[in-house]
C-alpha cells in the first residue's frame, strides 16, 4: 500500500477555497497558488472525467490510480471547468508502447480531444512540448529524457500567458511560447500505449521548479553533509567496469528537505551528492535512484518516511546478463527509514558497487534492504535494523537461478541486527556472501539462512540469544555455509547447521577482522545514524 499520498482522498474537482494551504503540500514552490482541481482517484472512480478512446479504470498500484490499459489506440481524457493560466500535474508510469513514436502525456488548455497542449514522455527517449491542432502534432521544444517501461515519474506542464514550460520530475527541461490557445481543460494522454495516472493537481500560480541547466540549490553547511569514506567488502571491488563505489564523488552536491526536491534530485544524471535535511515524507511504494549517486543524511534525524528507494532497473526476466545500463555507483549513508510502503531499500536488475552504510530502518512493511535479480558488488554496514521483521534478502527466489547464479556478491559487517526474526540476511544463490563481525540480538526465527546453493562464510559474529543462528537447512534447497570464530552466548545460545565448501572472500578483497568478543560493544557504539 502507498502511504505519505500527498493528498489522499482528494475529489475529483476541489474549489479554490480552502484549497491554498493544500496547495503548499501538492505544487513544490507554489507558495501562493490556489489548486482549482485535484484527483488522486482514491473515491474508487473516475468521476468528472470524460474519455475518448482507450480502456481506462481505477486500479490498485500501490494505491489507487487510474489505468489507460489498451496500446492500439489513441486515447485521451479531458476534466476541468476550464482555465485559463494553469500549472498541470501529474504522476505517471508508461506501462507499453506499441510502435515507434509512441508517447504518454499531461496535457493543458484542451479545446477539444483534437486541439490542446501537451507534455508528453515518449518511447524514444525523450520528453516533448507540444500542441496538437486538428489532430496532427507539433512539437515546440524536446529534451533527451529516460523513459522506463514500469517507472513513475512527475510531469507537469505550464501554460500562462504564451509562455509554456515542461517539468519532469520537478525539474524544467523544456520551455517554448506559443499564443495557440488561451484557456481550456485539463487532461491526460496515452497515445497507442498504455499507462497508469495517478495524483492530478491543477493550480493557478506557476511552480517554481529547478532550471534545466541548475545542478545545486543550497549548499550544504560545512562538515554537516558527511560523503567522505570508503566501503569495505565487495563494494569496494573493481568489476563489471567500475573500480570501487564513489556515489556522487566529482560532481556538485544539493541539499533537499522536500519530497520533491528529493524525488528530481535522485533521478538527475550525473554524479551528484544529496544531503538530506530531517524526515521527508515521500509517495509510496519507491523511487528510482540513477547511477552515480551519494544520498546522505545530515544529523542524526533525516531520512524518508512512507516510500523507500529503488536501485535497479526495471523487473525483466528475459535479461539474464548485467546489461550496459545497469544501475551502479550509489551511496546510502546515514538516512533513518521508516513506515516504507513496499522496501526501504531494493537493489535489483543487475545493479552493482552499491554502498548501504550507516543507515537506521525500523517499522516498514517488506524488506528493510533486499537485494535480488543479479544484483552484485555490494556491501551493507554499520546499519542498526529494528522493530521489523522481513529484514534484508539476498536472492527473491528458489527458481530465479538465470540471473542470480554467479552473482548476489555481497559484503555484511558490522550492521546490528536488533531482534529482527528473520532474513538476517536470507540467501539464495549468492557466492561468496560474507558476513562477518555483526552483532545480531534475540533474532528469535533464524540469524544467517543460507539456501538455494548460495555459499555463505558467516565469521567474527556476536549472536546473543539467538536459537538458530546460521543455516543451511532453513527452507527450500539447501545451501552451503562455513560458520568459523563466531561468539554464540546468551541463556539460549544456538550452534550453527552448516555443511559444504565456500569461496574465500580474500580471493576477492582484503579486509581485517575484528575480535568477535568485542563486536558487541564496537557494533552498538558505532552502527546506525549520526555515527560515521
Amino acid at each position: 500500500m502507498q502511504t505519505g499520498k500527498r493528498a489522499a482522498g482528494v475529489s475529483a474537482v476541489l474549489t479554490a477555497v480552502g484549497a491554498a494551504v493544500l496547495a503548499l503540500v501538492l505544487v513544490p514552490g507554489a507558495a501562493r497558488a490556489a489548486t482549482v482541481f485535484g484527483d488522486d482517484f482514491e473515491d474508487g472512480n473516475a468521476d468528472g472525467w470524460s474519455r475518448s478512446g482507450g480502456s481506462w479504470a481505477v486500479v490498485t498500484d500501490g494505491s489507487r490510480a487510474w489505468r489507460q490499459s489498451g496500446t492500439s489506440s489513441d486515447a485521451r481524457a479531458l476534466a476541468g471547468a476550464g482555465w485559463a493560466g494553469q500549472a498541470v500535474q501529474v504522476r505517471v508510469k508508461p506501462t507499453g508502447f506499441n510502435g515507434s513514436n509512441r508517447h504518454v502525456a499531461v496535457t493543458a488548455r484542451v479545446q477539444n480531444t483534437s486541439n490542446y497542449y501537451y507534455l508528453a514522455l515518449t518511447n524514444a527517449g525523450s520528453v516533448v512540448l507540444g500542441k496538437r491542432v486538428g489532430g496532427g502534432f507539433t512539437g515546440l521544444a524536446s529534451a533527451t529524457a529516460p523513459v522506463t517501461v514500469g517507472q513513475w515519474q512527475t510531469v507537469r506542464l505550464e501554460a500562462f500567458g504564451s509562455t509554456l514550460r515542461g517539468f519532469l520530475n520537478g525539474v524544467e527541461v523544456v520551455s517554448a511560447s506559443d499564443g495557440t490557445f488561451g484557456g481550456g481543460r485539463v487532461g491526460v494522454a496515452a497515445y497507442f500505449a498504455s499507462a497508469t495516472f495517478d495524483d492530478v493537481v491543477v493550480t493557478d500560480t506557476p511552480g517554481q521548479g529547478v532550471p534545466p541547466t541548475t545542478t545545486t540549490t543550497t549548499p550544504p553547511t560545512p562538515g554537516t553533509c558527511n560523503g567522505s569514506g570508503q566501503p569495505v567488502g565487495f563494494a569496494a571491488v573493481n568489476a563489471w567496469g567500475q573500480n570501487g563505489t564513489t556515489g556522487g564523488a566529482g560532481g556538485p552536491a544539493v541539499e533537499v528537505d522536500t519530497a520533491s526536491e528529493v524525488l528530481a534530485a535522485i533521478a538527475q544524471p550525473g554524479p551528484l551528492t544529496i544531503c538530506v535535511r530531517g524526515m521527508i515524507a515521500l509517495p509510496g511504494p519507491m523511487h528510482s535512484v540513477a547511477s552515480d549517486k551519494t544520498i546522505v543524511g545530515i544529523g542524526a534525524n533525516s531520512g524518508f518516511t512512507g516510500g523507500g528507494l529503488n536501485i535497479g532497473l526495471p523487473i525483466e526476466d528475459a535479461i539474464t546478463s548485467p546489461p550496459a545500463n545497469a544501475v551502479h555507483n550509489v551511496i546510502v549513508r546515514n538516512l533513518v527509514f521508516r513506515n516504507w510502503a513496499d522496501d526501504g531499500i531494493n537493489v535489483q536488475m543487475f545493479s552493482h558497487h552499491v554502498w548501504i552504510d550507516h543507515n537506521d530502518l525500523s517499522s516498514g512493511f517488506d524488506g528493510a534492504i533486499d537485494i535480488k535479480r543479479g544484483s552484485s558488488y555490494i556491501t551493507v554496514s554499520w546499519n542498526h535494523t529494528h522493530n521489523h521483521t522481513k529484514n534484508m534478502l539476498l536472492g527473491h527466489d528458489d527458481s530465479n537461478g538465470a540471473q542470480d547464479v554467479g552473482r548476489l556478491k555481497v559484503t555484511y559487517h558490522h550492521n546490528w541486527f536488533n531482534e529482527t526474526p528473520q532474513r538476517n540476511p536470507r540467501v539464495r544463490f549468492g557466492e561468496p556472501v560474507h558476513v562477518f563481525n555483526n552483532y545480531y540480538f534475540h533474532n528469535t526465527d533464524v540469524g544467517v539462512a543460507c539456501q538455494a546453493d548460495a555459499g555463505c562464510l558467516v565469521e567474527g559474529n556476536y549472536f546473543e540469544n539467538v536459537e538458530e543462528p546460521v543455516t543451511n537447512s532453513y527452507a527450500g534447497p539447501s545451501g552451503r555455509c562455513v560458520a568459523r570464530n563466531n561468539v554464540f552466548t546468551g541463556t539460549e545460545p544456538g550452534q550453527p547447521d552448516c555443511s559444504g565448501s565456500v569461496e574465500e572472500a580474500r580471493n576477492y578483497y582484503g579486509y581485517t577482522m575484528d575480535d568477535p568478543n568485542g563486536v558487541k560493544a564496537a557494533v552498538t557504539a558505532g552502527a546506525g545514524v549520526g555515527r560515521i
